[in-house]
């Protein structure tokens, strides 16, 4: 029994006095601070990024899913799922809707809202609308009718709601606008018409004039 022993025991023994493996190594390794720096292959430098939107303020953000329709293919194509903004120019106060794709950025629906615009519900389905517009997502304009699906009844009525108040208040404006330079018009006739007669009464003045220089240079004999 003791000569079993004694056998066993040496084995036992080296097992316990064998070298660390690889992975205990690297861990040391990792552990000791060298001292060294290592200086960055490529210096980024921050780069201003512009979006367009810096001169307008937004009035609407939402998200959504906008499609667009095919007329070659007479089905309904997906645009992209992103965020669909009104924005409203600082300067102009002109409102146009943008929308861009989640990841990409990238556009995918861009043009004004005008006071003809008209948006109604999609076949039934209220939390989706559909309108005409002439779009310039692509860069160059075109005629698009366009249906944009939300997550929510309230966003697609909000969504409604809040063009069909930027097309009336769009609307009102025109007719200022228009009013404004018929007024105009009529105030310049107006005007016009008063520098006339005041230039008919002047040369009306001249003539009488004309006339007593005659009669006092050329005096007709009494009898």
């Amino acid at each position: 029994m003791a000569s079993g022993s004694s056998a066993i025991e040496p084995k036992h023994k080296e097992e316990e006095e064998e070298e660390p493996t690889e992975t205990t190594s690297a861990a040391a390794a990792e552990d000791e601070d060298t001292g060294a720096q290592v200086a960055p292959i490529v210096k980024l430098q921050e780069v201003a990024v512009t979006t367009g939107e810096e001169n307008e303020n937004v009035l609407l953000d939402l998200k959504a899913k906008l499609y667009r329709f095919d007329k070659e293919g007479n089905q309904w194509k997906e645009r992209g799922v992103g965020t669909v903004k009104l924005l409203q120019h600082k300067s102009t106060s002109k409102v146009r809707l943008v929308m861009r794709q989640s990841k990409t950025l990238k556009i995918c629906a861009n043009h004004l809202v005008i006071p003809s615009i008209s948006i109604q519900e999609h076949a039934g389905n209220d939390k989706s609308c559909v309108w005409h517009a002439t779009d310039f997502a692509d860069g160059e304009l075109k005629e698009e009718l366009f249906c944009i699906r939300f997550p929510s009844v309230e966003n697609c009525r909000t969504f409604k709601e809040k063009i069909e108040e930027v097309a009336q208040a769009q609307n009102e404006k025109a007719g200022e606008s228009e009013e404004a330079a018929t007024t105009a018009g009529l105030l310049e006739k107006l005007s016009v018409g008063e520098r006339k007669g005041d230039e008919e009464k002047k040369d009306a003045a001249v003539e009488v004039k004309k006339e007593e220089t005659v009669k006092q240079d050329n005096p007709v004999d009494e009898k």
